[in-house]
């Protein structure tokens, strides 16, 4: 098989997505590792993605966080690419946000003031109460699940449908330079080329959602900025 990366054989080629939106996305309530389903928007979302991916070079596997509005995206994604090899990891979930899982941003300021501080810090290692994870906590699991992946598709195209929080921490270990941070909406795509001997990571691509210009999906849905809270 030829290289899907243009770095050589030793690269993978992982195209990170983020799930389609949920009734809680348009709420602004914080999910974690809550486990909302895709709305209606959020399904024609995974429609939109799968058909542009199908029509790309085929991946060799879909990965994807068992919570279900990765999993139904990702489950989208493999039918359309007539891939097989779908696995759900649980390394891949969205970051845990202790107490403040299920309210909205607005309420947390005011009732939890002390774990959205937490959230909020630029301490990377502070943990969020009621057990939630600090951001170096949640990049490591995440870059290690990616590096393993990496390494067993080895010149290869793979797909990992994750979410916000856990692929802004993805992307920012790829360019550590570069601030990612509210440029990962609904359904976009990020491209990182990982090397799975080395563990180089290249950031090719952030936040693309190009897909969802067909039909003036993109407008309608998004105020034309494609942003999904």
């Amino acid at each position: 098989m030829s290289p899907a990366s243009p770095h050589g054989e030793h690269f993978a080629e992982v195209v990170v997505v983020r799930h389609g939106e949920t009734a809680w996305n348009a709420s602004r309530i914080i999910q974690g590792q809550m486990d909302p389903e895709l709305n209606v928007t959020g399904r024609q979302q995974a429609i939109m993605l799968a058909r542009r991916l199908s029509k790309e070079a085929k991946p060799a596997a879909v990965y994807s966080s068992d919570l279900k509005r990765a999993a139904e995206t990702a489950q989208t994604i493999a039918a359309a690419c007539d891939v097989s090899n779908l696995v759900f990891d649980r390394a891949l979930r969205e970051r845990h946000m202790g107490d403040l899982h299920g309210l909205k941003f607005d309420d947390a300021v005011r009732t939890k003031p002390e774990a959205y501080k937490a959230f909020s810090s630029d301490d990377r290692n502070r943990e969020i109460p009621g057990g939630g994870e600090s951001l170096d906590q949640l990049s490591e699991r995440c870059v290690s699940c990616l590096n393993a992946i990496a390494n067993k598709h080895k010149g290869e195209r793979v797909v990992v449908v994750s979410h916000g929080a856990a692929i802004e921490e993805i992307c920012r270990h790829a360019d550590p330079t570069s601030s990612v941070r509210r440029r990962i909406p609904n359904i976009s795509i990020s491209v990182i080329h990982i090397s799975g001997e080395n563990r180089h990571w290249i950031l090719e691509k952030l936040g693309d959602v190009g897909h969802l210009n067909e039909d003036g999906f993109l407008k309608n849905a998004f105020g034309g900025d494609g942003v999904s809270a």
